[in-house]
This record gives structure tokens, C-alpha cells and sequence, in this order.
């Protein structure tokens, strides 16, 4: 039996910032098909900072963890701040997650990065 921390237990039962942004400037979404966890993460920037995030995930209380985590870690930062986070700093924010679960981290650090992707290819050049 996995044992998660309070704080992987707690953003599982009371995740932030869960839900749609309709006219998100940046979408993204990445799945894993041997688990089935699929996250899709949605950002609205201003000023080159993500000024407000929100995410649908479905999986297990790890990936929804981690999904709200990463929304929590993003917000309020600049897009190149956001792209340097990395699964590692999401797991260690999160108190650890158990070796079988830590491909939920990287989903969730991918979905941020593919969102903010999606928003720079929407940037004039």
C-alpha cells in the first residue's frame, strides 16, 4: 500500500483551482495510456505572468495532487519561471510521492509546459 504525506492527502481532498478557463490564452494536455491518468492544464497570462491557472484531471489522488500542486506553484509566476519547474520540485513540494506514483509529478510539470507552448505559439513574433 502506497502512503502519500499530509500534503499529498490534502491536495487530493481539497484541490485548488480545479475547473475550465473558456478563453484560456494557453492550453494543455498530456496523458499517460498505462496508468490512464489524463491532465489538462489552462492559463490565462498577463504581463508575462500566469495570472490565473485551473486544471481537469482524471486519475488517481496522486495526479490529482499533483495537478493542483502544479496550479499553486504556477500562479503568479513569469512563463519562464513556470518552464523550469520540473517534476522533481513538484514531488518535493508535495512532501515526496511514492516511487510508483512519481510519473504523476511529470505529467503534471508537462501539462503546465504544453500550456505555455500552446500560449507562445499564439504570440506574434
Amino acid at each position: 500500500m502506497a502512503f502519500y504525506s499530509e500534503r499529498v492527502m490534502d491536495h487530493f481532498a481539497n484541490p485548488r483551482n480545479v475547473g475550465e478557463i473558456k478563453d484560456a490564452d494557453g492550453i494543455g494536455e498530456v496523458g499517460n495510456p498505462v496508468c490512464g491518468d489524463m491532465m489538462t492544464f489552462y492559463i490565462k497570462v498577463k504581463d508575462n505572468k500566469i495570472e490565473d491557472v485551473k486544471f481537469k484531471t482524471f486519475g488517481c489522488g496522486a495526479a490529482i495532487a499533483v495537478s493542483s500542486m502544479v496550479s499553486e506553484m504556477a500562479l503568479g509566476k513569469t512563463l519562464e519561471e513556470v518552464m523550469n519547474l520540473t517534476n522533481a520540485d513538484v514531488a518535493k513540494a508535495l512532501g515526496g510521492l511514492p516511487s510508483n506514483k512519481m510519473h504523476c509529478s511529470n505529467l503534471g510539470a508537462d501539462a503546465l509546459h504544453k500550456a505555455v507552448e500552446n500560449y507562445n505559439s499564439k504570440q506574434v513574433k
